[in-house]
């Protein structure tokens, strides 16, 4: 018995109002075999750079040819691109505004193509709701067979635009460096620029943003008390500061695109109340 055809959804459209529904309605009507996963609606609005970090750290975790409808779309209703992607065993819908720039970097051998064949979108496309009147309908159609070719003419891979992933500055004296919030979750973890393999297993790395101090990089929630505060290598592969049992964005001040330190030095041990030279 085949499977039936995959279509993921990244937006930042939440769930609050009708809009996450009406493109699932879309994606039924035309193909109506499709299976539907929400990969995440609560990106940051308008926050192209987590949409395509989100993206980038789960697209490997679904099957071959899943589709990704992925609209951050800041842009709606102006000149830019909205494009298809065939890359590797997956298919990409999305506004060519940086959102896919992970997926780029990931396939430089992708076809791409613009999404110009108004046959495969809705009539009377509103200038505000794309995901709607595009994406969606396009995505469905793609899971129902139809070839990335037949959307759009082809387009030259380098002239899309990409954003700039992590910020990462080496400090000036060699001992560390300053990065950036890159996301925050929905427990007030908060997910930083340092990508794991920056400190290959050296335990006398700390990280410290907004009021948390000078925090050593552990195993897991349950090494420190609860209520305490650590930093720890998160699930997607970068280095996060959380508060066992706590919300640390809030208690720390911290936000998304907020300075973060990554220093060797003197630590403090939060599960043991003292502090150590590393």
């Amino acid at each position: 018995m085949p499977k039936p055809p995959l279509i993921a959804l990244l937006t930042d459209f939440g769930l609050q109002d009708p809009f996450v529904g009406v493109m699932k309605g879309v994606i039924a009507t035309i193909c109506r075999s499709a299976q539907v996963i929400d990969l995440t609606h609560s990106v940051s609005s308008q926050n192209v750079r987590e949409g395509a970090f989100h993206l980038d750290r789960s697209s490997g975790y679904f099957p071959e040819g899943t589709v990704f409808a992925c609209i951050v779309d800041p842009g709606v209703g102006t000149l830019r691109r909205a494009i298809a992607l065939q890359a590797g065993p997956y298919r990409f819908v999305a506004p060519d505004n940086g959102l896919l720039t992970p997926v780029f970097d990931r396939f430089p051998d992708a076809r791409c193509h613009a999404l110009t064949d108004t046959r495969f979108h809705l009539p009377n496309r509103s200038a505000t709701f794309h995901g709607r009147d595009i994406f969606s309908p396009v995505a469905a159609h793609l899971a129902a067979g139809v070839p990335v070719e037949d959307l759009g003419p082809e387009v030259e891979l380098s002239t899309c635009a990409r954003i700039t992933m992590f910020r990462n500055d080496q400090l000036e004296n060699g001992t560390g460096w300053k990065g950036e919030v890159v996301s925050i979750d929905h427990f007030g973890n908060i997910i930083t620029s340092f990508d794991a393999s920056m400190i290959e297993g050296d335990p006398s790395w700390h990280l410290s943003a907004g009021t948390s101090g000078s925090l050593p990089i552990l195993r897991t929630y349950g090494e420190v008390e609860p209520g305490m505060p650590l930093a720890y290598i998160g699930s997607s592969g970068m280095i996060e500061i959380a508060i066992r049992n706590g919300n640390a964005s809030r208690i720390f001040g911290i936000g998304e695109e907020d300075q973060v330190w990554m220093k060797r030095g003197v630590t403090r041990d939060w599960g043991m109340g003292t502090t150590r030279d590393s």
